[in-house]
């Protein structure tokens, strides 16, 4: 539902927390809100396959364990991250939810195939969370194209000395889709860089960016892609986004674009991308997002040597889960005072 100031002077008395937290940082929220009723249950909840892991398969739980966790999570007024059992029923099992707070910044598939974009509840999300890892990651990327990184590792396995001509990315032209928090982050790092920087966002609004040398809509992409030598695609994934990178995309893209996606693998066309990397369109792509996750054996981009490839883990850095709480207290302060949370879950627009 769409956010209500009336409604959202909210008290909240107790949170379970639905994914794994360091116990340090269970303590902080706790001498943060001493009054504070707080679930957490560290060996019913799934175990992290690595340090900040916030989407790991469930345990083999003993019905005991598991009617442990449906009972103390039953009363709770507000989540940290989404109940990890059936998340699509935990309204349904509990309607004294009031505020979820997401450890993720795209939700909207989520939030549509769980039905819980049609709750009356308030959902904020992690956006912005995760700008400066997606940042640096888009920075290694670009580089790693721009300074012909792949050919230095041939010459160096065939202990090949030959002086060449570099390129840079100061004076080139970049085009960031999506003007979130991390696109926001992406437009100030390539612009301290030298960049010409262009801004695709849902609206015109936004203009005042200093770091943002001009503003545009997915209306005007097509005109502008054969003057840009870099995308990068951080919007979020919507049914305005999706395949918004497609075959007229790639068809008026210059010579040796470099792309990087870290957004959602369906806002490219794969298919497209794959022939590009083939036919010298692209000059290569740093991918954290695929059309399916996990990426297939065989898929040709396993092969491709102009492609990075990373599991969709760039956004994961050690610190994310002390400023994932130090954003849970923020919100939960904002709610408290009947003010508009950071973040905030708008289903209309899916974001």
């Amino acid at each position: 539902m769409e956010f209500n100031s009336e409604r959202a002077k909210l008290k909240i008395n107790s949170i379970a927390i639905g994914t794994y937290l360091e116990p340090e940082l269970v303590n902080v929220i706790s001498q943060a809100l001493p009054n504070l009723s707080i679930v957490y249950e560290p060996e019913i909840l799934p175990p992290p396959r690595y340090k900040c892991d916030h989407s790991a398969p469930a345990r083999e739980l003993t019905d005991k364990e598991l009617n442990k966790w449906l009972a103390a999570t039953s009363n709770v007024d507000a989540y940290f991250d989404f109940d990890w059992y059936k998340p699509s029923e935990m309204i349904k099992r509990n309607p004294n939810v009031k505020w979820i707070q997401a450890t993720s910044a795209g939700i909207g598939s989520f939030m549509k195939r769980s039905g819980l974009d049609l709750e009356d509840i308030t959902v904020t999300t992690a956006g912005g969370i995760h700008a400066i890892p997606l940042t640096e990651f888009a920075l290694m990327g670009a580089l790693h194209f721009i300074k012909s990184v792949p050919l230095l590792d041939r010459w160096k396995k065939d202990e090949h000395w030959q002086r060449y001509t570099t390129r840079q990315l100061a004076g080139k032209r970049i085009l960031i889709v999506g003007l979130g928090g991390i696109g926001r982050k992406m437009a100030q790092t390539f612009s301290d860089l030298g960049m010409d920087v262009v801004g695709l966002g849902r609206t015109r609004t936004g203009s005042e960016n200093p770091h943002i040398n001009r503003l545009i809509t997915a209306d005007q992409l097509i005109s502008v892609l054969p003057s840009v030598d870099l995308i990068v695609v951080c919007c979020p994934l919507t049914t305005e986004t999706e395949g918004l990178i497609g075959k007229e995309s790639f068809a008026v893209m210059k010579p040796e674009t470099i792309l990087i996606n870290i957004s959602r693998g369906q806002v490219v066309d794969e298919a497209c991308m794959i022939e590009a990397l083939g036919d010298g369109t692209l000059l290569g792509a740093c991918l954290d997002v695929f059309t399916e996750e996990p990426l297939p054996k065989g898929n040709p981009l396993w092969q491709l040597p102009n492609v990075i490839i990373s599991p969709h883990s760039a956004s994961t850095v050690e610190t994310e889960n002390k400023a994932l709480v130090d954003l849970f207290l923020e919100n939960l302060a904002l709610l408290e005072s009947k003010k508009i949370p950071k973040n905030l879950y708008v289903p209309s627009r899916g974001y």
